[in-house]
């Protein structure tokens, strides 16, 4: 990531209290001609302005490589893995990762070795559906006194995808599955017989997670049951019985989270785009991109025709 020219240097709220301390000190040496106030006060204007350099080069040398974030939903958070690099010969110290228009923390890197770096995750809510750019990503610093704040923003060309929140109705539809040919075909899905453990889908049901796994240390697995697949699903857009688009896609990005825990194989029907039935992880965040990233296209009107029309 490229550093833009131009930093950034403010005041803190500290600066203020700075101030004010000082003119108040300013105040009584003056009207009491104390010396010992006079050099409290010269001592103490000399250490804020020594400290200033040294505010300003703390971001030296430092640089951020931002990692690829993996898909999250609507509602869920957005994790931003980076990794800040000191590459100077110094070590730097107090060093916060921003992301501006963004309401989540701000994670502080208390120091960084010369020539080391070190990994931070910046998180923040998913609120709307989509590809987003991260655009500007921002270090800042108040070291040491914590007066004055040292900004140094960085120009980012990486995107991050956020899924529809899935919502609805959890049951699967029967009036959208198609019959396969022959006779039915036993799938893990919903039954009584145990049939082994998968990973964890983000975003589904957590009532068949396999928690006493997860005490032992063992990443999240979901427990699959034999059921009998009676066919294939089509998730048909035009089919669901709802008004707003987002209520739409919230109840397809549902549906396919629990066809997909359920190893039922799916396709997606949506205004000018298909996705045949499949299953599998491929399948399933192509089909939820596709959900992220659907638009409603607003019928184009001809001014030749509105022109004849209105005549």
């Amino acid at each position: 990531m490229k550093a833009r020219k131009l930093p950034l240097i403010y005041p803190t709220a500290g600066f203020a209290g700075l101030l004010f301390v000082l003119g108040a000190m300013w105040y009584a040496a003056s009207s009491q001609n104390n010396t010992a106030v006079y050099l409290l006060l010269f001592a103490l204007t000399a250490v804020f302005l020594v400290s200033i350099p040294h505010t300003l080069i703390n971001l030296a040398g430092v640089t951020v490589t931002l990692e690829s974030a993996q898909p999250t939903f609507v509602g869920q958070e957005v994790s931003l893995p980076l990794e800040v690099m000191n590459d100077s010969r110094a070590t730097r110290h107090g060093i916060e990762v921003a992301l501006p228009g963004s309401d989540g923390e701000h994670p502080r890197i208390d120091y960084i070795p010369a020539r080391k770096a070190a990994r931070v995750t910046l998180r923040f809510p998913a609120r709307q559906r989509g590809e987003h750019n991260v655009g500007t990503l921002c270090l800042t610093s108040a070291y040491p006194l914590g007066f004055i704040r040292f900004l140094k923003k960085f120009a980012s060309s990486r995107t991050y995808i956020v899924y529809p929140k899935p919502e609805g109705d959890v049951r699967l539809p029967s009036s959208f599955m198609h019959r396969r040919e022959g006779n039915p075909l036993t799938e893990p899905g919903e039954g009584d017989d145990f049939a082994g453990l998968r990973e964890y889908v983000h975003g589904e049901s957590q009532r068949h997670i396999d928690w006493r796994a997860v005490a032992r240390g063992q990443p999240l697995m979901t427990k699959q049951f034999a059921a009998e697949a009676e066919g294939v699903l089509y998730f048909d857009f035009f089919a669901l019985r709802l008004v707003e688009v987002e209520e739409k896609l919230s109840q397809l990005t549902l549906w396919i989270i629990e066809a997909e825990r359920a190893r039922r194989p799916y396709g997606l029907r949506l205004p000018g785009n298909e996705i045949p039935p499949a299953i599998g992880q491929p399948h399933f965040h192509e089909c939820l991109r596709t959900l992220s990233l659907f638009q409603v296209e607003t019928p184009h009107t001809d001014p030749i025709l509105s022109s004849v029309r209105r005549a």
